[in-house]
């Protein structure tokens, strides 16, 4: 299966958006050669923004561009776009209900060798709880891709979640819909849920565990805000157990989305795979995976022992 970069998929869904509306502007905070915003730059000059280390000031200006009717994409890595411009997305783009697109890369532990300043780790929660945001964490570079198109196509604030490293295309997937998860493999054990770089990891996982004769229903969960309660419910119905996989803090992110939604509705065990309340370190995108339990045999492991616990 091909490996892509999806902030590669990013810069060139953004030419093509540009060729085709005028009204779609793009702003960087000095990155856009890691972001891949530097695309869009060099076809269209007089549409690009880069506004140097001063994320604040970045977010403030795309809700003014907004507000003047433009389509505005702003760039930059998740921790800067998330904690450091966390006052201007709030007070002034999705107070507004404005129609700015946040596209942030370098976002989780697979950041890597960069450390924890870098691994934006708890940008999901801080934006979940504000009103107006829509949160997608896309699986692969297509799916990036149909995530941008999508945030294009809707009005209003968009946080989309990429990362650094290149990303395994998913075979199975589905046509992407805004707010509606999809299956990948059904199995008769317990549901698997996860987003972004840990879908790939839940299906190897499910290979793992096949060999020793659970089969586990696979889901990718791209959208995290609105969340999908119908297809929560419907897992829920089905399975004593629900086993949730994020790149992220337990915390605030999808792990959190699902749990409110079962809690209130349908309440079953729901275990998590994520990074418990503690930074990242430096070290290789698999070194890292590996250490915090988020990689193929992390996941079968951590579903293994889940299997165990008495319901």
């Amino acid at each position: 299966m091909e490996q892509i970069y999806a902030r590669d998929t990013y810069g060139k869904t953004l030419i093509e958006l540009g060729k085709k509306d005028t009204r779609v502007v793009v702003a960087d905070a000095d990155l856009s050669g890691s972001t891949r915003t530097c695309l869009f730059a060099r076809e269209f000059p007089e549409r690009f923004f880069n506004f140097g280390i001063a994320e604040q000031n970045m977010m403030a200006t795309a809700a003014g561009l907004a507000s003047c009717g433009k389509i505005v994409f702003a760039s930059t890595f998740a921790m800067f776009a998330s904690a450091r411009a966390l006052g201007q997305v709030r007070n002034t783009i999705c107070y507004n209900n404005l129609n700015v697109k946040i596209v942030a890369t370098h976002a989780g532990i697979t950041v890597g060798e960069d450390g924890s300043s870098h691994q934006a780790l708890e940008d999901v929660n801080f934006l979940r709880a504000i009103p107006n945001m829509r949160i997608v964490v896309p699986a692969d570079a297509p799916e990036a891709r149909d995530a941008v198109i999508a945030a294009y196509e809707n009005e209003g604030p968009f946080y989309i979640r990429l990362g650094r490293s290149k990303v395994t295309t998913i075979e199975k997937k589905k046509k992407f819909v805004l707010g509606k998860s999809y299956i990948l493999e059904e199995g008769n054990d317990l549901a698997i849920i996860a987003c972004g770089f840990l879908v790939n990891e839940a299906l190897l996982a499910n290979e793992i565990l096949k060999k020793k004769g659970i089969s586990a229903t696979i889901v990718n969960m791209h959208t995290i805000k609105p969340i999908d309660a119908e297809m929560l419910l419907t897992l829920a119905k089905k399975y004593k157990k629900i086993l949730v996989c994020e790149e992220h803090q337990v915390t605030g992110g999808l792990f959190s989305a699902v749990t409110e939604v079962v809690a209130r509705h349908c309440p079953v065990r729901v275990e998590r795979i994520g990074v418990e309340d503690r930074f990242g370190q430096s070290g290789s995108p698999a070194e890292l995976l590996e250490f915090y339990g988020l990689c193929a045999n992390g996941i079968a492991k951590k579903t293994e022992e889940f299997l165990r616990q008495q319901s």
